[in-house]
């Protein structure tokens, strides 16, 4: 685990400004708020990271539940070099990242799903409801004022935490 989180972090202390990979302000924050998002998941089989970006929540995810097969869901090609580094040198050879639009990804094939920034709830929804399998699970990171949208998946749980004087909460969504 440690060896995973040192490489992401050393990477991105190198390439965050010329790969504009994360804003100013702490690496901490990043890494605080995908822990406190994943806090209590119990995740098992098949996980994808819709828009992975810089490996945020995936590489914590990763690290925290090596067990799980991980997929960090990129479409952006520099992103997606980035993440292979990280996971080639972070010995995780088993973590796939895939450089594809999320589109683009085979239906019903996954246990569960993250996104912490990726598109608006509605639409991470629409996508989560045609990729997870029945009963799959998507952990949704969301800002204060975000709302998720349980309309189409079942609202499960909801983790509400403070990062940086801020309400945070990630909330968990279930495929009926």
């Amino acid at each position: 685990m440690t060896d995973l989180l040192a490489t992401h972090r050393a990477h991105l202390e190198r390439f965050r400004h010329s790969m504009n990979l994360v804003g100013p302000g702490p690496l901490d924050e990043h890494f605080d708020d995908c822990a406190a998002a994943l806090a209590g998941l119990q995740p098992t089989g098949r996980w994808a990271d819709l828009g992975t970006g810089a490996g945020f929540p995936g590489v914590v995810f990763a690290a925290t539940f090596p067990e799980v097969q991980l997929e960090l869901v990129d479409s952006r090609q520099k992103r997606c070099l980035f993440l292979e580094g990280v996971v080639a040198e972070g010995g995780r050879a088993d973590v796939l990242v895939r450089c594809a639009r999320v589109e683009d990804l085979e239906a019903g094939v996954y246990d569960g799903l993250v996104a912490r920034a990726f598109a608006k709830p509605p639409a991470v929804a629409e996508h989560a409801l045609r990729l997870l399998r029945p009963g799959g699970l998507l952990v949704l990171m969301l800002n204060e004022g975000q709302e998720p949208d349980d309309t189409v998946l079942r609202l499960e749980h909801t983790v509400s935490y403070r990062l940086a004087g801020k309400a945070r909460k990630a909330v968990w969504l279930r495929k009926a």
